[in-house]
């Protein structure tokens, strides 16, 4: 039972396994979707290869972060072929240790000068 263990147990998590949780609290979405709204907050980075989401999906799937669901039909029409997935509760947890933990790093990215304040001032 995934909700009995310790989010920070799982971390850090690889940056393409964060950046999926952070695209399903959005709501489920299939992989090509998953795709393209990551790679929108990866600008210069290059794609994002199929097999890499997919592997990281199956990692997160595993450890109860996220899970298949139903294939939903949109008024766009839908490609039978697309596998749907959630963010569950204890994926959201996991989510939520992972940015305390890098909140904090950039605290001190910040108090070393190697980034501006948060709030607009300067180092």
């Amino acid at each position: 039972m995934p909700e009995q263990i310790d989010p920070r147990s799982h971390l850090p998590l690889r940056p393409i396994e964060f950046e999926i949780l952070l695209v399903l609290t959005g709501g489920d979405r299939h992989g090509y979707a998953i795709i393209k709204e990551a790679e929108t907050r990866w600008p210069g980075t290059g794609p994002i290869e199929t097999g890499t989401l997919y592997r990281a999906l199956r990692r997160l799937t595993s450890s109860g972060m996220v899970e298949p669901v139903e294939r939903r039909l949109t008024s766009e029409g839908d490609d039978q072929r697309r596998r749907y997935f959630a963010i569950t509760p204890f994926g959201k947890a996991v989510a939520a240790a992972e940015a305390r933990r890098l909140s904090a790093q950039v605290d001190v990215a910040e108090a070393r000068e190697l980034l501006p304040r948060a709030g607009g001032g300067s180092p």
